[in-house]
């Protein structure tokens, strides 16, 4: 006999997914990497303060952290960070090198020494953010690491300088920065760091500038390495203000490779010539340094992260174009790649599976889990079944989007109810949400709200002209398509019309509020960490690297200063008719809150007495790592939903809205 299916109302299922337990989940392996034979990657831990640590696999198969509390290896270069250590196998096993978040200082670590604390390799600056580093790659036979330096010249966010730098191994540079040898001129002013040709000869790397964002146009530059590590020759070999090239490196015979989307597409060159011509994407916007979506062989082959909307890792062929696929269960691949003779490792995930650390046999094309395996915290069937969806918008445009069904083993809802749904609209803007295990959303779906992951115009993963939907449009393109997925879930009967919400983080956030300010399509709203308004973020209120982001998104502030008024929500407060929770981290440099407490005093100022809650948290930046506060977020947003659409979760505490 069957286990008995209850029939109980949308909303008040029981669930076994928790806040507690989606915190936990939260986060994947990172940055992959080889040192000697071990696989080692970088993995967060949000019950240890939103850390993370770096973890390496031995022979023996058995996981290790390398670096135990407080150490944190994740660096603030562009603020977003990127690859944040590196390593090799010295006369006395492993040697790495990390960045440290706490200072952002260069540390190096042998583990066969337990008894050595880290020893620092960088100084500490008191100007503005400081001395940064990311990138690293070891160059032992100089002694050297060679990395990006952001370097602050002034208290503002905007006073930095980028260059490629060599730092001695042998911590000459801790105390005296002139001990650090530039390799660049400063000639951009954002660049990543270097990949060395097999012989030693040449090096490569990207820069661009103001007001392009590195998925707008980049430049490939390429120099020759002197015996005594010198840059000589600087010259640009490809890209521009129209070409996006996302990743360079070299082929094992000594061939300049790089992933450029010159074609409307971002496929796969070879000393300038396209090896692999498809509608697909070869790789993804460049938001944090060092990522990477191709991995060169020794053999001359080249494991490549593709696909459009998912992702797939393959071997290609450069000779003949031809892409085989690895076996198994994934159907998505993060931004990391490492490549070890014929081994390549990788992280994946699939809407069954969080994030773990995957190996793949380039000969046999065997892929297995090696790292960070995945475990279900429940029964798998209470994990949500997604939908593949592509809707119509605004002149018949294509949407592309992911629905979560509300989902139970054990409950149904009555027949003649339709289930609430939240609009989830992912950051960037310039991102897109994949298609993987979140137990966030479970956490909604299992209780019986239904989730619709909006891949709206200007995401990637769907081509640059999908890419460019959003250019001067943002506020309205990525509005329009959230609206109109949520419409018409509601009109084909999926959907309860009148239990619609909007909600996002970051970009997203910006998309929430502007949804709540100039539609009328959702009850409430949940805004993290926002945007919310254009001109005070675009003028001086964020970090570097987004300082001129708006130019594109938005259009030129000088040429269109009225629309940044126009499409700001803090200019348009008195619009918000709907409750709404506003969720902010006090460390935040990249979206302050100072941007939410205006838009607060807006709203009181013009009297709007809306049910609403502000929580803002300490000790938190862009984006939310420990694990208290994702469970408070998590269960104040359920809370809200709850009012505002009367359900009953069981077990939520009640979010106290003010008026």
């Amino acid at each position: 006999m069957g286990d008995i299916v209850q029939t109980l109302a949308y909303g008040s299922w029981p669930s076994p997914i928790d806040a507690s337990l989606a915190a936990a989940h939260d986060g994947h392996p990172d940055f992959v990497g080889f040192v000697g034979d071990e696989i080692w990657w970088t993995e967060p831990r949000p019950t240890e303060g939103g850390r993370r640590t770096l973890v390496r696999r031995r022979a023996d198969g058995t996981e290790e952290s390398v670096l135990p509390a407080p150490w944190n290896v994740r660096s603030r270069v562009m603020e977003y960070g990127g690859q944040p250590w590196a390593g090799a196998v010295g006369d006395d096993g492993p040697l790495v090198v990390f960045v440290d978040f706490a200072d952002q200082r260069l540390y190096a670590y042998e583990p066969a020494r337990p008894d050595k604390e880290p020893r620092p390799l960088t100084p500490v600056s008191s100007v503005g953010g400081g001395l940064r580093w990311v990138d690293p790659r070891m160059h032992l036979e100089l002694g050297e690491v060679w990395c990006v330096l952001e370097e602050f010249t002034g208290d503002g966010p905007t006073d930095v300088r980028r260059v490629v730098a060599a730092v001695p191994l042998d911590g000459s540079a801790a105390q005296n920065q002139d001990a650090v040898r530039e390799l660049t001129d400063g000639q951009h002013r954002f660049v990543t760091g270097p990949r060395i040709s097999p012989d030693g000869r040449r090096a490569v790397w990207l820069g661009w500038d103001h007001p392009r964002m590195p998925w707008d146009g980049t430049e490939l530059m390429v120099a020759d390495v002197g015996p005594d590590g010198t840059f000589r020759g600087t010259r640009k070999a490809a890209g521009g203000p129209d070409e996006a090239i996302a990743q360079a490196d070299w082929s094992a015979d000594g061939t300049l490779l790089y992933a450029s989307d010159r074609s409307g597409w971002w496929n796969l060159y070879r000393d300038g010539e396209a090896v692999c011509t498809r509608e697909e994407e070869f790789a993804g916007p460049l938001w944090t340094v060092g990522r990477r979506w191709f991995a060169p062989l020794d053999s001359g082959l080249i494991a490549v992260v593709h696909g459009r909307g998912a992702t797939a890792l393959g071997i290609l062929d450069p000779e003949t174009g031809e892409v085989v696929d690895a076996a198994g269960p994934w159907t998505e691949y993060a931004a990391t790649l490492a490549a070890d003779g014929s081994r390549v490792a990788a992280v994946a995930a699939s809407p069954r599976s969080a994030y773990e650390v995957v190996e793949l046999d380039a000969r046999t094309g065997r892929a297995r889990v090696v790292g960070a395996p995945h475990d279900d915290p429940v029964d798998p069937a209470h994990y949500p079944e997604p939908q593949i969806r592509t809707f119509s918008g605004p002149a018949g445009r294509e949407i592309h989007a992911h629905i979560y069904p509300p989902h139970h083993p054990g409950h149904v809802a009555p027949g003649d109810e339709l289930p609430p749904y939240v609009v989830w609209a992912h950051g960037g803007p310039t991102g897109r949400a994949p298609l993987v295990l979140d137990l966030q959303i479970a956490y909604f779906t299992s209780r019986g709200i239904g989730v619709a992951e909006v891949n709206y115009g200007g995401s990637t993963g769907y081509g640059r002209e999908y890419r460019n939907r959003l250019r001067e449009q943002w506020g309205v393109v990525d509005v329009e398509d959230c609206a109109a997925v949520a419409l018409a879930l509601a009109e084909e009967g999926t959907a309860d019309r009148d239990r619609l919400a909007v909600r996002g983080g970051s970009a997203g956030g910006w998309t929430t509020a502007a949804s709540l300010v100039s539609t009328d399509v959702y009850a409430c709203g949940t805004i993290l960490y926002p945007i919310l308004d254009l001109a005070g973020w675009g003028t001086g209120e964020t970090h570097d690297f987004e300082s001129q982001y708006l130019e594109t998104l938005v259009g030129p502030l000088a040429e269109v200063p009225g629309r940044y008024a126009e499409r700001s929500p803090t200019e348009h407060a008195d619009r918000v008719t709907v409750p709404f929770l506003l969720l902010q981290g006090l460390d935040d440099v990249i979206c302050p809150p100072a941007q939410c407490e205006r838009f607060l005093a807006r709203l009181e100022e013009r009297a709007r007495r809306l049910p609403h809650a502000y929580i803002a948290f300490e000790g938190e930046g862009h984006g939310f790592r420990r694990a208290d506060t994702m469970v408070r977020a998590l269960e104040s947003e359920l809370s809200l939903y709850a009012q505002v659409f009367g359900l009953n979760p069981p077990g939520v505490p009640t979010l106290e809205l003010a008026k």
